[in-house]
């Protein structure tokens, strides 16, 4: 009915299984175990929910005759798709069927034990065959997982009876008489990796030829300083055995050298001038004060890790060449140092960096009321011009970027700057006309304000201390309704400037735009150029570029936020993402941030202009200052798709994801009742919550000064 190692399946459907089940009930020194139940309860709940085929298996009996037990389990499908789930998504479902399918070989199951173990418990084979002829010592336990109940077994059964124990399903041939000249083809043959771990020099050297001779590949692992070896025959059938290390050696004299004999061969083989000087010194010692070299647990675990490591890379198709590696832990632990706790991590705290005048004429406070704008992630992309006369606010296109389609987020930028020149030149009393420009020969637009001789407007003038105070505040907040007098007030701020504002104030709304936006950032995540992008628009101390974008610490981060960050940079963490159509929760931290608001304002314009998206910055601007000044805490948010007009600038902006965000673009238009004709020039957040930690940093590189009438340029960063 079984043999010594294997776990015999019996399925309780089936009329000869059902016999022996009842046999073994009938026995009285057999136990049953039955978990069933639970774990049809954890295949129900996996995510995503698994096939009804799987559910539907029922149940299987598994009788361990080593163990004396029948143990309830699922069906070999349902079995294996819960067992491997949390494998996921460092192997997919696919790669894990893909690995199911492949044969290996390990021989030599001392150090062999662990890794066959390692590829059975990580499901990275089909079928195992083991080979070893020894018997299990006590010796041995100092490496080999065993127990004191398996002393004198042989060391493959014992390997095979552990396996069996994790995974019945999985089938497993043992050869206890080990490698000979008669069992050599048995072992190879029908094999996709052969691993070897003979102690003998003789078996190394002959199942490698063997595998070369039918183009397997032979992997080794060696327990000192983590040495890795990789010999692809299935790629190169002409290479040398063991790396040609061996030289001129007769391999017809293998066997009958003595174990002190094949000393000079082994060290030649493992370079002895970069052992351990530990192992180097015992190989010496070897049929003197030592009978065999020395292994420690530890240093095969790594090896384990190692090797099943490449046959994932061999059964996946993935680059592994031949060669040799050392992953010595010895070397990583004496490189221990102190985590760089500043460079990214560090403590807000006051460092000068409050708002100042870039000097005390008049027309360094026009040039830096523009520069006190909002632009998308703080690029400021724009150059200032001040001469005595005027002040010109230009777009350059060198500081545009991906989302900044057509210039249009420029635009709204250059809106709010000229407002912003406006109400410093009304609290000077030198506010003039102003002229806006397109299609000028180095810009797609600018604006100028020329200076009067005694223009003011006691509105605009009694906003220039709140325009002074205006920032982005990037707590999360609490959200509390609005009186009726700041939504009117909100709405008329907007409306003066020749804009339109939309406020979302019902909870449901909120949450629906929390959806949306949620997954729009994923799409910004998940898009290689829109995530390159982002992350160059952070700052962290010690920049090089610390006076545009948007320094880490103005995220309001906690210590745990801020490691997430860390793993959310990495472009290939956001590639293994998209490729798994996965990164639901990139989008978390958005909304989060949208459920805590107050309301969301959506300033509007109409028409689809560079001119008019100049009106809605000028209309965001004065939203924004006018919120503050009602103890409301702003925060700007761009959807991906916010400036894109067409499919083909959808396209553009990400070219995977071009048709969820025609879809999200669809529904947030819904939900804010767009009119065909307008266009949304930003949404803005708001909460109430504490001051910000920090003010947005600006920079003078922008300003250009073609006059010698005012004091110079001059200060320090916002």
């Amino acid at each position: 009915m079984q043999t010594a190692y294997s776990a015999h399946v019996l399925d309780p459907t089936q009329r000869d299984d059902k016999v022996v089940l009842n046999q073994l009930r009938a026995g009285p020194d057999i136990e049953f175990l039955d978990s069933y139940e639970a774990q049809r309860e954890s295949l129900r709940t996996l995510r995503p929910q698994p096939a009804p085929e799987l559910l539907a298996e029922g149940r299987r009996w598994v009788y361990y005759p080593w163990r004396h037990a029948v143990v309830a389990m699922l069906g070999p499908r349902g079995f294996r798709a819960l067992r491997l789930d949390r494998n996921r998504n460092n192997i997919t479902s696919e790669e894990q069927a893909q690995l199911g399918a492949l044969s290996i070989g390990v021989a030599g199951l001392s150090v062999g034990h662990i890794i066959a173990h390692t590829l059975a418990a990580q499901g990275l084979c089909g079928r195992l065959r083991l080979a070893d002829f020894d018997e299990l010592e006590l010796s041995n336990l100092n490496r080999v997982p065993a127990t004191v109940f398996d002393l004198g077994l042989n060391k493959a059964v014992v390997a095979a009876r552990r396996i069996a124990e994790i995974d019945p399903y999985l089938p497993v041939e043992v050869l206890d008489t080990g490698l000979t000249a008669e069992t050599l083809d048995e072992f190879v043959n029908g094999l996709d990796i052969v691993i070897e771990e003979c102690d003998s020099l003789d078996a190394k050297a002959f199942l490698r030829i063997a595998a070369r001779d039918r183009r397997i590949p032979v992997l080794m692992a060696t327990s000192d300083r983590g040495i890795v070896d990789v010999e692809r025959f299935d790629l190169q059938p002409e290479r040398p055995i063991l790396h040609g290390l061996l030289g001129e050696l007769d391999l017809g004299l293998l066997p009958g050298m003595s174990s002190r004999d094949k000393v000079p061969h082994v060290l030649r083989h493992l370079e002895a001038e970069r052992l351990s000087p530990r192992t180097a010194a015992s190989l010496v010692e070897i049929d003197r004060s030592l009978s065999t070299w020395p292994q420690l647990a530890s240093d095969v675990i790594i090896g384990a890790s190692a090797i099943a490591e490449a046959v994932r890379r061999i059964g996946l198709g993935e680059e592994l060449r031949s060669g040799r590696s050392r992953i010595d832990i010895g070397w990583a632990l004496n490189q221990i140092r102190e985590p760089d706790m500043g460079s990214h991590h560090e403590t807000p705290r006051d460092n000068g960096d409050t708002p100042q005048s870039l000097g005390r004429g008049l027309l360094d406070s026009l040039a830096s009321a523009a520069m006190r704008a909002p632009s998308g992630g703080n690029m400021q992309p724009w150059e200032i011009d001040v001469t005595a006369e005027s002040i010109t606010v230009s777009i350059e296109p060198a500081h545009t970027s991906t989302m900044d389609l057509r210039f249009r987020a420029s635009a709204v930028a250059l809106g709010a700057a000229l407002l912003n020149v406006q109400i410093a030149a009304a609290a000077h009393h030198v506010l003039g006309p102003i002229t806006v420009t397109d299609t000028v020969e180095t810009t797609p637009l600018q604006a100028t304000m020329h200076l009067s001789d005694d223009g003011t407007d006691p509105t605009l003038a009694d906003l220039y201390q709140p325009m002074i105070n205006r920032e982005s505040n990037r707590h999360h907040g609490t959200p509390a309704p609005l009186d009726h007098d700041i939504i009117v007030g909100l709405t008329g701020a907007a409306e003066q400037l020749g804009a339109g504002l939309r406020l979302l104030t019902q909870r449901e709304d909120i949450a629906q735009a929390a959806t949306i936006l949620a997954a729009s950032d994923r799409v910004r995540f998940l898009t290689p150029h829109l995530h390159r992008e982002m992350i160059a628009e952070l700052r962290w101390p010690g920049d090089p570029d610390p006076d545009t974008g948007i320094d880490v610490r103005s995220l309001e981060f906690d210590a745990g936020e801020m490691a997430v960050l860390d793993v959310l940079r990495r472009p290939d963490v956001m590639a293994h993402l998209a490729e798994w159509d996965a990164g639901s929760a990139l989008g978390d931290d958005m909304r989060d941030r949208v459920l805590a608001s107050s309301a969301l304002a959506i300033i509007t314009v109409s028409g689809n202009t560079l001119r008019d998206y100049v009106t809605g910055g000028s209309a965001v601007e004065a939203v924004w200052i006018h919120a503050q000044q009602q103890g409301l805490a702003v925060q700007p948010v761009s959807p991906v798709f916010l400036y894109a007009h067409t499919a083909a600038e959808l396209e553009e902006l990400s070219e995977p994801f071009a048709a969820q965000l025609a879809q999200l673009q669809r529904e947030f238009g819904a939900l804010v009742t767009l009119e065909a004709d307008e266009c949304v020039a930003l949404v803005l957040r708001l909460t109430v919550a504490p001051a910000a930690s920090l003010p947005s940093r600006r920079s003078i590189s922008r300003v250009r000064r073609t006059t010698a009438a005012a004091h110079p340029l001059s200060g320090g960063p916002w």
